[in-house]
């Protein structure tokens, strides 16, 4: 369900790039989102604020994550939740604390290995800056940058749009194309997203990690069959289990970036995953990440 705010925000958007012919498909289908972008190299100066790449900011007591074989994961963003509250459109993110996002090795491209921390508020008021162990997971130096927080609309993208719904005689995909570039205010600073629509070329990112998150079990890019096998687990509930896919949320989706020095596989977008049911109760213990790559 849309804000007010933003309900008037895309009608009025939808008005003016024409197309009228699309408002209830979008009505439906567009989420409330959060975009981070670039907006200066970290200078370490200030600490606890949101940063993506670089090194982290962590009391002295919490230790630093690892993977199945004992190496320290790689770092890879702090999020300052009182930063991000007045974007948060729908209220899911915890008002205070900070998120902190790590990962192991990124093969294979799926149920990759990482690691979600949050900190509460009382936990923050004695961080400092934590250098990466000599050698992490991903055996990278990423170049850490002080991130800015703008509330989007996030309309599907090329892998979930019905191109039937926004598609007429006088509209092709560019023009909605330029529609999305609209909606979403994109900038080439842009390094990350949150709540929007994961990039794929299928649509069913949300059935994997769904899969995974509740039932353990490998997805075999089967829509069908992962619902059947959530329907199972969940007792044969069929609407509970549409209403779990449909409440699998993009928690943080990554973007190849050169300054900072991310590059998933050829240039795609690390997604983490995470249950809304989990999010709303500030439990980030169980969540999922994946890559995509064309």
């Amino acid at each position: 369900m849309l804000s007010e705010n933003n309900e008037n925000k895309l009608k009025r958007i939808i008005h003016e790039q024409q197309f009228g012919h699309a408002l209830d498909y979008l009505m439906e289908t567009v989420r409330q989102g959060i975009r981070l972008s670039k907006s200066r190299v970290e200078d370490y100066k200030a600490a606890g604020c949101s940063r993506i790449g670089g090194d982290p900011d962590l009391p002295a007591d919490v230790e630093w994550p690892v993977d199945s074989k004992g190496t320290p994961m790689t770092f890879l963003a702090q999020l300052r939740l009182p930063e991000l509250m007045d974007y948060d459109e729908a209220s899911r993110l915890p008002a205070n604390g900070a998120l902190y996002f790590f990962i192991g090795i990124d093969e294979p491209a799926y149920d990759i290995e990482h690691k979600v921390l949050y900190l509460q508020e009382e936990q923050l008021q004695a961080v400092q800056r934590r250098h990466a162990p000599e050698v992490t997971a991903l055996e990278d130096a990423f170049t850490g940058y002080q991130v800015s927080a703008r509330s989007t609309l996030e309309p599907p993208n090329y892998g979930y749009v019905d191109y039937e719904q926004v598609e007429d005689d006088e509209h092709d995909y560019e023009h909605y194309e330029e529609l999305c570039f609209e909606l979403t205010g994109y900038s080439s600073i842009d390094l990350a997203t949150m709540f929007g629509y994961p990039e794929t070329q299928h649509g069913d990112c949300e059935y994997e990690a769904a899969l995974k998150l509740l039932t353990g079990e490998k997805y075999n890019y089967s829509e069908t069959e992962a619902l059947k096998q959530i329907t199972r687990h969940l007792n044969g509930d069929s609407d509970r289990a549409q209403q779990e896919i449909r409440d699998t949320l993009l928690l943080l989706a990554l973007d190849s970036d050169d300054d900072v020095g991310f590059c998933w596989w050829d240039a795609g977008e690390l997604q983490f995953f995470i249950r809304k049911e989990d999010l709303l109760a500030g439990n980030f213990d169980r969540t999922y990440c994946s890559l995509y790559s064309s």
